[in-house]
């Protein structure tokens, strides 16, 4: 039974022969793609190339999950895969992410390397021992013998009207578990270059996109456009360079961040904008270099207030030398510690928007209340 499980979910290796070098295949195969020209694209285009051009790399990557074959993805990620690797390599799995969550994790114990999609994160949690237990922790209770190469990636947080129930943050859960690497992109080119790192990397991978980013274009430089183009896990950017206070932002918080930095310019206070990228590891010295420049801190984020990442970075700094270089108290931007309303005028308030994050920063400056 096992055999034929394998056997359904990725090529057999060892009969595979090439009728065509790799490189005439990739042209093959390109021409079903999405024709991306320009120097532009959406996060979906993007998260779409990087899974097409890591399953043409390497034929021990395939996709599973709910609806990403024959519907093309809930959310169009995977759109075209099916027609260019087939049912072998891009799975439908049955409404139940525990089941193919724990495939998945077997599969990556096996040798392949799977790429684990959740329709969102808030259904992840029926999957969370898999994820958090079996792929977490397998690598290091085997002695560092059985790495568990997955990656498991979906929309995370709040997208517009969907209720209490999907509309969590989880990079704080899953940012705490060792043996996980988290990863919170933002731009087209965040998304591009993180996911190929990711579906290379040997340990587990939790990958939270935005559902309200999936439609945004991003300029792509030269370099992002590459099949080689690859951004290290663990490494923040900065997006814009200030002088007066820090805003440290992930995921959809970076364009508020960015749009609260261009109206705080215009009253002469210059922001400096990081985005983090990755949660775990946490780019913590890139943040600490900007404090001691700023001397001010302001973090923004999705989620809770409570145990957050921001309180992470909070305590991170005041554990460090950065801390002596403060001017005010590390400000907090989160989400409202209540259940994500359904209304629609009650959600615009359980959010960060680009003015409270301007609010913030001046309290931070001391020009407001």
């Amino acid at each position: 039974m096992a055999s034929r499980t394998f056997s359904r979910l990725a090529p057999t290796l060892a009969n595979f022969r090439a009728s065509a070098s790799l490189a005439q295949r990739r042209t093959a195969f390109r021409s079903f793609a999405t024709e991306v020209g320009g120097s532009s694209m959406t996060v979906r285009e993007a998260l779409n190339a990087a899974i097409e051009e890591e399953m043409l790399r390497d034929e021990t990557v395939f996709v599973l999950g709910e609806e990403v074959a024959r519907y093309n993805g809930a959310y169009k990620v995977t759109k075209g895969l099916l027609d260019k690797f087939g049912d072998k390599r891009v799975v439908d799995t049955p409404i139940t992410e525990m089941g193919f969550a724990g495939l998945a994790v077997g599969a990556g114990l096996s040798g392949l390397r799977p790429i684990c999609e959740f329709m969102t994160f808030n259904f992840a949690m029926q999957a969370i021992d898999q994820i958090v237990n079996s792929a977490g922790k397998t690598y290091y209770m085997s002695g560092g013998n059985v790495p568990c190469p997955v990656v498991f990636r979906g929309p995370n947080g709040a997208a517009a009207g969907v209720g209490a129930q999907h509309s969590q943050d989880y990079a704080a859960w899953y940012g705490q578990i060792p043996g996980l690497k988290v990863v919170s992109p933002w731009s087209a080119e965040d998304c591009k270059g993180l996911l190929k790192a990711a579906i290379r990397d040997p340990n587990p991978v939790v990958f939270l996109e935005n559902e309200m980013l999936y439609g945004v274009s991003f300029p792509m430089s030269k370099e992002a456009m590459s099949e080689d183009f690859l951004l290290p896990i663990g490494k923040a950017k900065v997006e814009r360079v200030g002088s007066d206070v820090t805003i440290v932002a992930h995921s959809k918080m970076v364009t508020h961040s960015l749009e609260a930095a261009d109206i705080l310019a215009k009253e002469g206070i210059k922001a400096e904008v990081i985005n983090l990228r990755s949660i775990r590891p946490l780019d913590i010295n890139t943040i600490k270099e900007s404090v001691k420049k700023t001397n001010r801190l302001v973090t923004v984020e999705g989620g809770f207030p409570a145990f957050g990442v921001g309180s992470e970075i909070c305590a991170q700094i005041v554990e460090s030398e950065a801390f002596d270089y403060l001017d005010a108290p590390v400000e907090r931007v989160t989400g409202a510690d209540v259940p994500t309303p359904y209304a629609a005028n009650l959600e615009a308030l359980a959010f960060p928007d680009t003015p409270l994050i301007v609010k913030v920063a001046k309290r931070a400056l001391y020009r407001t209340n």
